[in-house]
């Protein structure tokens, strides 16, 4: 857990939630593994390719040497003829060319091309001589010089021109070293894009997989609110009942001075249940069934339901069509209603009333009171799960901004002329009312909200 800027530790996840991150990790490094073994397996095929390459490469080079210094040997009445190799550019530079020739006492060097050479024992170039000779084809086989360092060698025989026999060979020294650098190069090029494609693969699997999972990460927090909301919205009305049903079992005599807090936190209990089943439908994220409705009508139904009280409703209502749901803003119109009843009671009044007035207009509902009223600037941090004036727990009111905001509209507060708040829901256009106003159901003397 982490302080947060306000010094508060962060709530610490949930093991459902920390089983989601662990999978994400997993499904991560399965990702970069799978990314990382292919990569590899190519890698290795291209390094490899590229070195047998640069090896064919330098081989055929050996063999055009090694074929164009045999034809430039001839024979006359005088021996051997070497005349035309000494101004080849084939029999200059690397690779070396050596031509051995068989004579009486055996296998003799009789030229050695110009530049550098890779000085080999004479006893390898002889050996590679004689297999090439006694095989009647061109050798090519790997030796090392003096030093140690490793050749390349290739031997190719010549013959006499009059007796068409064997009489030598031309050996080819080539140099593995010659492709090596850009053989390096590659390798350094080809280890470092897949370093960078492997590190991108996991970035990008992390990504995939944590935008996968999201649903189920919504899904589980949604839960895990809606947990939340009914632990702390049942909490209360569960004591009342427990606490009214001990006094009951203490005293029987006196039950029925209990019931009416029994049925107080029954109905309490009741609303919140519809509470979470509505925010419930929200967070599924498929139940809003938008349909044309009298908005009027509707509020006028929520107003009838209310239970017998003290407090006076008094309701205008202009004819008003919108398209919404129904059973949403019927649990939208309630919430504001409760909580007018509840925070709206009239300061100084020795019966503790609530004078609320309820209008709707076009596609508002407007819920005032005359209460101590609420500072406008304060209604974000209202609508926040328990937060609440007078010390609710601000899920009724945070739920009717859900609703809203389903609608694709808002609640806004103001305060009113003469004392108290009113609230305002939104529930965005709809079709233009004909003007007329109806009568308020109670206290028909009563000015509407302002």
């Amino acid at each position: 857990m982490t302080d947060g800027p306000a010094g508060k530790r962060a709530a610490p996840r949930s093991p459902a939630r920390k089983r989601l991150s662990r999978l994400q990790r997993r499904l991560t490094l399965a990702y970069t593994l799978i990314t990382l073994a292919g990569v590899g397996a190519l890698c290795w095929l291209v390094i490899r390719t590229d070195g047998r390459s640069w090896q064919a490469v330098e081989y055929e080079e050996m063999r055009r040497r090694a074929a164009v210094t045999a034809s430039l040997i001839y024979y006359t009445d005088a021996g051997i003829q070497l005349d035309g190799l000494y101004d080849e550019e084939a029999t200059s530079g690397r690779p070396e060319v050596l031509v051995l020739q068989v004579r009486r006492d055996g296998l003799r060097q009789v030229f050695t091309s110009r530049g550098s050479a890779q000085r080999i024992e004479p006893d390898t170039a002889a050996r590679v001589a004689r297999t090439a000779m006694a095989r009647d084809d061109t050798v090519r086989t790997k030796g090392r010089t003096s030093a140690g360092q490793p050749v390349y060698l290739l031997g190719l025989p010549f013959y006499h021109d009059r007796t068409q026999q064997t009489s030598g060979a031309v050996v080819v020294v080539g140099d593995p070293a010659k492709g090596q650098a850009e053989h390096h190069r590659l390798v350094v090029a080809v280890l470092s894009g897949s370093g960078l494609l492997t590190l991108l693969a996991g970035v990008t699997g992390h990504v995939l997989s944590g935008r996968s999972l999201r649903p189920a990460a919504e899904a589980l927090d949604a839960q895990e609110r809606l947990l939340a909301d009914a632990a702390h919205e049942l909490r209360t009305p569960v004591a009342v009942m427990r606490g009214s049903v001990d006094l009951a079992d203490a005293d029987p005599g006196q039950l029925h001075v209990h019931l009416p807090r029994l049925r107080r936190a029954t109905d309490r209990m009741t609303d919140v249940v519809d509470n979470i089943l509505t925010r419930g439908r929200l967070q599924a994220g498929h139940a809003f069934r938008p349909v044309p409705l009298r908005l009027d009508q509707l509020v006028e139904q929520v107003c009838e339901e209310l239970p017998p009280s003290r407090h006076t409703v008094t309701s205008f209502l202009d004819p008003s069509v919108v398209r919404a749901d129904p059973e949403l803003v019927r649990t939208a119109v309630r919430n504001l209603l409760a909580n007018a009843l509840r925070h709206g009671r009239t300061p100084g009044d020795p019966q503790d009333r609530a004078e609320v007035d309820i209008t709707v207009s076009g596609t508002t509902v407007t819920v005032a009171d005359r209460g101590v009223g609420v500072d406008p600037d304060s209604l974000p941090g209202l609508l926040v799960r328990y937060r609440s004036p007078g010390g609710g727990t601000g899920i009724g009111l945070s739920l009717v901004r859900e609703i809203a905001a389903a609608h694709g509209g808002d609640v806004t507060v103001r305060r009113r002329p003469g004392g108290g708040s009113a609230f305002v829901l939104t529930l965005g256009p709809a079709p233009r009312s004909s003007g007329h106003r109806r009568a308020p159901r109670i206290s028909p003397d009563r000015d509407p909200a302002s």
